[in-house]
């Protein structure tokens, strides 16, 4: 199971950088994940042939099972990091995708 969350281009890129690195922290806080681990990866997107991505950024986070992700994601420190995510993203709200390796 994965969780992806997809964060439109943001209205001032440099703020949304220092937004999301304090969004990261506060994620590893909540979450109780030590700081020098990442069980997430995150993909800043670039200018391609057909210019400018709809998003900026994409975090992805694996889960063992969709209970796992289920108990996470209802726990209170989740849902501020989900309120967070939302308050961080100036170009629209963040799409939150959830799905399964195949």
């Amino acid at each position: 199971m994965k969780l992806t969350v997809l964060y439109p281009q943001p209205l001032n890129q440099e703020k949304f950088e220092s937004d999301y690195n304090d969004h990261l922290k506060l994620l590893h806080d909540k979450t109780g994940i030590p700081s020098s681990e990442k069980p997430y990866s995150v993909t800043r997107f670039l200018h391609g042939p057909e210019g400018k991505p709809p998003f900026h950024l994409m975090f992805i986070m694996p889960f063992e099972s969709q209970e796992q992700l289920e108990r996470i994601m209802s726990s209170n420190g989740m849902q501020e990091v989900a309120a967070d995510a939302t308050r961080i993203s100036t170009g629209g709200a963040p799409t939150i995708l959830i799905g399964q390796t195949i």
